[in-house]
């Protein structure tokens, strides 16, 4: 969708973009990251022209944006920006639909695209669509900025630090609601963020500029496991194998449709079957097959009767949708070193171990 071939960009004589290629999916959220003056703000700002590149081109979904006329083109790319800029005098309906009316929709069609947009974000359109923006609180404004960027339904949006001046709480519930919003709508995004826990959230792709020049454009999971450089290792920081675990979900890592018992069946059955697995535990499921207990090698050996009678409640579980590091969590928690994982509706799917997770990330730090 956007393409940046040999880019380059110069104020006087200082070099502030040194000839970036960069391909950006349909689709992709691309997060730019470095360090303050490295050039990631003026690249996204490049692609909407908002700053003339001095030599290389940009194609946005095939067109060269230097052949397109300019207006047009930054009314067809969505641009949120840190300062989110609403317009006092204007309802938060009337700034959602400023791009719309421009370009001449009909008004009933652009408010009733406001009202869907507000719902996507978790603002009642009821309470919202007539407030003015000193009647919002931060964090709605900044969700008001957003919809307001996507109004129009362009292909392709630019965020330039967007969350960067909300509370960590709200900016943690915004940033969950925009990849929700992302999930739905499938844009392709270009992100400005100072933040490499956001980027690990939130990318698809991560790329990583010093001095002007693109260091590393990768995914986060490889930029994680294989910084190129010292400075990228650096960049990313030590800890970069636990930011790993918010890549990986559960599903991934856990081994499935281990055995199981019910609670009618036999202790001796139970103990032969963890025998027979190698295992020191063994989930009971109820009887259409979600988690309900545990029956521990240990405790039951010597035991007779029905699992029923000798299950213990599960120390914890896990959802296969989370990602690693809920899992790591709730391990720590209940200082366990297994833990139960279950779907939805609270089904057993199976069983994650501290070893299996230490293998996945080397398995997976191995790869390429």
């Amino acid at each position: 969708m956007i393409r940046l071939e040999q880019v380059s960009k110069q104020f006087g004589p200082v070099t502030a973009v040194d000839r970036v290629d960069m391909v950006v999916p349909a689709g992709a959220v691309c997060v730019l990251l470095g360090p303050s003056g490295c050039g990631k703000t003026t690249t996204m700002r490049m692609i909407n022209r908002l700053i003339e590149p001095t030599s290389g081109r940009i194609l946005v979904d095939g067109r060269d944006t230097a052949t397109v006329d300019q207006v047009s083109l930054r009314r067809s790319i969505g641009y949120v920006i840190q300062q989110i800029g609403l317009f006092p005098n204007m309802t938060v309906e009337d700034n959602i639909c400023v791009v719309p009316d421009l370009l001449g929709w009909p008004r009933a069609k652009a408010r009733k695209r406001a009202a869907e947009l507000l719902e996507l974000v978790n603002l009642d359109p009821g309470i919202f669509l007539k407030r003015y923006p000193k009647e919002l609180s931060g964090g709605q404004a900044q969700r008001v900025g957003v919809v307001r960027a996507l109004a129009a339904d362009p292909p392709v949006l630019l965020m330039d630090e967007p969350f960067g001046a909300i509370d960590p709480i709200n900016r943690e519930v915004i940033q969950d609601e925009f990849m929700k919003l992302q999930a739905e709508l499938r844009k392709t995004v270009v992100f400005v963020s100072h933040d490499i826990d956001e980027a690990v959230k939130m990318a698809t792709r991560i790329a990583i500029f010093r001095d002007g020049r693109l260091i590393q454009y990768d995914t986060p999971d490889r930029l994680l496991a294989h910084p190129i450089d010292a400075f990228v290792a650096e960049f990313v920081g030590s800890d970069r194998t636990l930011k790993r675990l918010r890549l990986i979900r559960v599903a991934e890592a856990m081994m499935a449709d281990p055995p199981r018992v019910t609670a009618e069946e036999t202790v001796e059955t139970a103990v032969g079957r963890m025998q027979d697995h190698g295992h020191v535990a063994i989930v009971m499921v109820g009887p259409r097959g979600r988690a309900r207990g545990v029956v521990r090698l240990d405790a039951v050996r010597e035991a007779r009767g029905l699992v029923g009678e000798h299950q213990e409640p599960l120390p914890g579980v896990v959802n296969v949708k989370d990602d690693l590091r809920a899992a790591v969590s709730q391990m720590f928690t209940h200082g366990v070193t297994w833990l139960a994982c279950v779907d939805d509706e609270g089904f057993y799917r199976g069983y994650i171990t501290q070893t299996g997770i230490t293998r996945m990330l080397g398995a997976t730090a191995g790869e390429g």
